[in-house]
């Protein structure tokens, strides 16, 4: 049944019998035949084949075994690694996601001290916007999710583990008038913009509605480097974390304008709520250390 269920995996990755052949090394009538054996012992259509099968269709209740099927092996794989180390020293594979933010400013010191206090584990980890890291933490392809962005409900845990400070960010030819306030100055401007799903163009969002700032136009940039350079090279303005931009702003490469309110935000980590491996336990803790050092 394990086997029948990484193939069923495979097709659903690849939205393709040859493909998924291919990924997973075995021939394609192996393929079909151990869809039928699923489709047989669910008593259910998993798939829907046009009549030259190039194209496939994922049924309901496929999408239902997708998901548990990815839960199911995802569970027998930690359970082989904590078993093998179970006399060892720490070891095995730990999946980390990580939004923009946290994985080009934060990850790196935080893996660097983890990695240190156990040298023997191996990492995987995926750099992209909030949306995509809770996609992959959803479908069980990470084990610890680390995000800046309001993500849905689910059956997880969430913790907060940083502070970050959101600013205002401009070009060093730019014209502040601290008398007017920031609708004047900061409406009818050229606003560098995440894309969407991005957890720091959400925040973006929201503090121009919460300010009234109308923009004359936006340009969607895909990196928080991009917006940087981008804001230096008097393309614009933008609001985006204080990590980004604070050795920018002492180096006197863009400007950095200060406000009565502070703008405040917290960055979380999430993990399922049941079967957290050794290893993923062990980084939450981590994890729980630096939020005391950074959350006040």
């Amino acid at each position: 049944m394990i086997e029948e269920l990484k193939t069923f995996i495979a097709v659903v990755d690849e939205k393709s019998f040859t493909k998924a052949a291919s990924t997973i090394n075995i021939s394609q009538p192996s393929v079909s035949l151990h869809i039928k054996i699923l489709e047989k012992k669910f008593k259910t259509k998993l798939i829907e084949r046009s009549n030259k099968q190039r194209n496939i269709l994922i049924t309901q209740t496929g999408e239902i075994l997708y998901k548990k099927a990815k839960q199911i092996i995802s569970l027998i794989d930690d359970t082989k690694d904590e078993l093998n180390n179970y006399h060892d020293s720490t070891s095995g594979t730990l999946k980390i996601g990580a939004s923009m933010t946290i994985g080009e400013f934060l990850l790196p010191s935080i893996l660097g001290e983890f990695i240190k206090e156990f040298p023997n584990v191996k990492l995987e980890v995926a750099i992209e916007n909030t949306h995509n890291i809770y996609e992959k933490f959803k479908n069980y392809d990470i084990d610890i999710a680390l995000t800046e962005g309001s993500v849905p409900a689910h059956n997880y845990t969430s913790s907060n583990f940083y502070k970050d400070t959101m600013v205002i960010v401009t070009p060093n030819s730019f014209t502040y008038d601290k008398n007017i306030g920031l609708k004047p100055n900061l409406s009818n401007q050229t606003w560098m913009h995440r894309e969407e799903g991005s957890g720091t163009g959400e925040y973006l969002n929201i503090f121009l509605n919460t300010e009234g700032i109308s923009p004359k136009n936006f340009i969607i940039l895909g990196s928080n480097y991009a917006i940087k350079e981008a804001v230096k090279n008097n393309l614009g303005v933008t609001f985006i974390s204080s990590l980004v931009v604070a050795d920018a702003a002492t180096n006197n490469e863009l400007k950095i304008i200060a406000t009565k309110t502070k703008y405040n935000r917290f960055f979380s980590y999430l993990v399922h709520e049941r079967n957290l491996s050794k290893i993923a336990t062990l980084f939450v803790e981590k994890l729980e250390k630096f939020s005391k050092r950074n959350i006040t």
